[in-house]
């Protein structure tokens, strides 16, 4: 018998999806896109996120728990969905890459800044490798130990309470941003990672807790970030968040133990594991598809090729701010498949509803 995900594991693995580095430079985006108080739009991003699970809830019901891919495959034809397949592997795999080549520039500024970066994303690519030739279950089981290994560090805020000043919240409310709606999806794109869960259909144990599962982690999620921000937004003013490249990082400079020196560059080491499940999940989904694509093909021999041919393109960019370009373009794409592929199935979905009520 295939060992299931329970809802504890959907709800983990969501949070760790959605949690990662952007987490540090997350109130600098809420300062520059809306100004004054800009840490109260993460509740909202967080409710637009549980609408777009909303519509993931909607695929769940109507395809009573199908895999996605059996979903296209019926309507379009396996070949006629292969482009929409390359589309997602492109975009998935690409993203995972990034957010690797994201972590190892940033580490790089606080500590072995003379190694070679490709160096650290091999390295990466390596442990990633183990991880996704264990399966979806393995996967959501180091998850879980991961979780617990860095959930703690949200008590790290207690840290910054004697330096908060309500007085830098100031009566303004979204007042001096630039509020475009491109500047906005970059802080929509903090909480992207749910999508994926349109292909754990088939690996569900509890189909009634899937969904309620996935809007736990997207709420934990949202809870952790708004503390986040809402901290950073009393610890800074608002000139010094929008000064500040990754402000969360900078407050962990602030921390002072008197038997760790740099404290900041360990807290920042814990992060590591919540960008490993970021990457291991978004390669996992393009290997998913890349599955389908290729049948026959051994499962780890895709997965190989894979992160070999996305570490050659990880070589492109090979700076910090060529990096977040290429996050912030990749970010976009996201967005329209989180939101348009659910649309879509839902389409086809009923769609075939019908014909089969018709040959009825």
């Amino acid at each position: 018998m295939k060992e299931k995900l329970y809802p504890v594991h959907i709800a983990i693995m969501v949070y760790m999806i959605q949690t990662g580095v952007v987490m540090f430079s997350l109130p600098r985006i809420m300062a520059e896109v809306f100004g004054y108080n800009g840490w109260l739009m993460v509740p909202v991003f967080t409710l637009i996120a549980a609408l777009n699970i909303g519509l993931i809830a909607v695929v769940y019901r109507l395809s009573q728990g199908r895999s996605v891919f059996e979903i296209l495959e019926r309507s379009l034809t396996k070949v006629g969905a292969y482009p929409l397949y390359l589309v997602l592997i492109a975009v998935w795999s690409l993203l995972g890459c990034m957010v690797a080549k994201h972590y190892v520039y940033i580490f790089q500024t606080m500590a072995f800044p003379t190694t070679h970066p490709m160096l650290f994303k091999l390295l990466i690519d390596i442990v990633t490798f183990l991880l996704l030739i264990k399966g979806i279950y393995n996967i959501s089981k180091a998850t879980m130990a991961f979780f617990v290994l860095t959930i703690w560090m949200g008590l790290l805020l207690l840290f910054f309470g004697p330096n908060f000043e309500f007085a830098r919240l100031t009566p303004f409310l979204l007042k001096g941003g630039t509020e475009t709606i491109r500047s906005g999806l970059n802080g929509y794109s903090a909480f992207l990672g749910y999508e994926l869960t349109l292909l754990l259909f088939p690996y569900v144990k509890a189909k009634k807790g899937f969904i309620k599962a996935v809007h736990a982690g997207n709420l934990l999620t949202g809870v952790l970030y708004t503390l986040y921000a809402f901290v950073a937004f009393g610890f800074y003013s608002l000139g010094q968040l929008t000064a500040f490249r990754f402000p969360m990082l900078d407050m962990l400079s602030y921390i002072r133990l008197p038997f760790v020196e740099r404290i900041e560059t360990l807290f920042f080491g814990f992060f590591f594991f919540t960008v490993l499940i970021t990457i291991v999940l978004y390669i996992w989904a393009s290997t998913e598809a890349l599955n389908r694509m290729f049948p026959k093909a051994e499962s780890k021999l895709l997965a190989a090729a894979l992160l070999i041919v996305i570490y050659g393109v990880s070589w492109l960019p090979d700076t910090l701010s060529k990096v977040e370009i290429w996050l912030k373009w990749l970010g976009y794409g996201q967005v329209i498949i989180a939101i348009g592929l659910p649309v879509f199935l839902i389409l086809i979905l009923l769609i075939q509803r019908r014909k089969e009520q018709g040959h009825a």
